[in-house]
């Protein structure tokens, strides 16, 4: 029961016995939670030592209600038993330090690198705790700051055609006309084409589909901006795709730079001084091509364990539960 995450109310229906009364006779008689030894703690940190590796990932879920936990997972796991070094509450940098601080020192030392998103708590945490560690910044997190630019002046475009639309009906209101909106070449209004380019500007160009290149080229046509934008995103995963050394993907992100510079878009200039400020850590993922793909794949483990469970009720339990599978 402890291996599999399948809730005691199944069971019960199974075996045709109270389901509740099972979970109950489960927690307090049948599992080891009465003497499980961080019992005391687990609701606001969960430390496991002895699951540490070189290679450790750091990133944060949601358990119930919004509530955050800071999670640290060793790569080397796989995702399976073993994989938890630590779970703490909060995202507060200084209660991650105060918990990662009880590994012993020596074992602290030996971790070579950690992978994490752009967060400061969790660079400040891995900076005070594995003091010889390259930190890593993810490049998908760098990458989703690009493509969150392109949406951003996608959706100014979209509120813009929705009020140039809300102009012209209330314009044949008063003229009493029947409004009747622009048809493009592809069937869609204007309002509709934006709405409906979302997903090919997540994508590269050659993997859109007949009707997404359509549509792309009627939206590029009428927003050359909008073209500089997605542009200027796939230069920036271009740049994570066919650098292999430090020094080449730096030469590269300063022409970047100057792109975006030159582009004038201010959403762009705000990613690229969010790169700037994390530089060396970013750098760090052509060293090995390390990315948070692990803890990212952890978290969704969580959230279908949790939806396996219907909800956390009781945090403690669901928390030594999942130690004993992933711990």
């Amino acid at each position: 029961m402890d291996n599999h995450p399948i809730s005691c109310y199944h069971l019960g229906q199974y075996f045709q016995v109270d389901g509740k009364l099972l979970q109950e006779q489960y927690k307090e008689h049948l599992s080891e939670y009465s003497g499980w030894d961080q019992k005391a703690h687990a609701s606001e940190w969960m430390l496991f030592s002895r699951n540490m590796s070189s290679r450790l990932s750091i990133d944060e879920t949601a358990l119930s209600n919004g509530e955050l936990y800071t999670i640290v997972t060793n790569k080397e796991a796989k995702g399976r038993k073993g994989a938890i070094v630590a779970m703490i509450k909060g995202t507060v940098a200084e209660d991650i330090i105060d918990v990662l601080k009880k590994i012993p020192e020596r074992a602290r030392k030996k971790v070579l690198e950690v992978t994490m998103d752009m967060a400061a708590n969790m660079q400040l945490a891995i900076k005070r705790c594995f003091v010889n560690a390259h930190r890593v910044i993810d490049r998908f997190h760098v990458q989703k700051l690009a493509y969150d630019a392109v949406q951003e002046c996608r959706i100014k475009y979209r509120w813009e055609a929705l009020d140039q639309e809300n102009k012209e009906i209330a314009a044949a209101k008063q003229q009493k006309v029947t409004f009747s909106a622009e048809i493009l070449s592809n069937g869609d209004t204007l309002k509709q084409l934006l709405a409906r380019s979302r997903y090919l500007l997540f994508k590269h160009h050659l993997k859109w589909t007949e009707i997404q290149k359509c549509r792309a080229v009627l939206l590029f046509e009428r927003y050359p901006e909008l073209k500089r934008a997605y542009d200027l995103s796939l230069g920036l995963g271009h740049i994570f795709k066919i650098c292999t050394s430090k020094e080449q993907a730096f030469k590269r992100l300063a022409l970047w730079y100057n792109e975006v510079e030159a582009s004038g878009i201010e959403a762009f200039k705000t990613v690229s001084r969010s790169i700037q400020a994390h530089y060396l850590s970013i750098l760090n993922f052509f060293m090995n091509r390390s990315t948070n793909a692990s803890a990212e794949s952890f978290n969704a483990k969580v959230k279908v364990f949790r939806a396996t469970s219907r909800g956390v009720r009781d945090i403690k339990f669901f928390l030594f539960r999942l130690s004993k599978i992933y711990a």
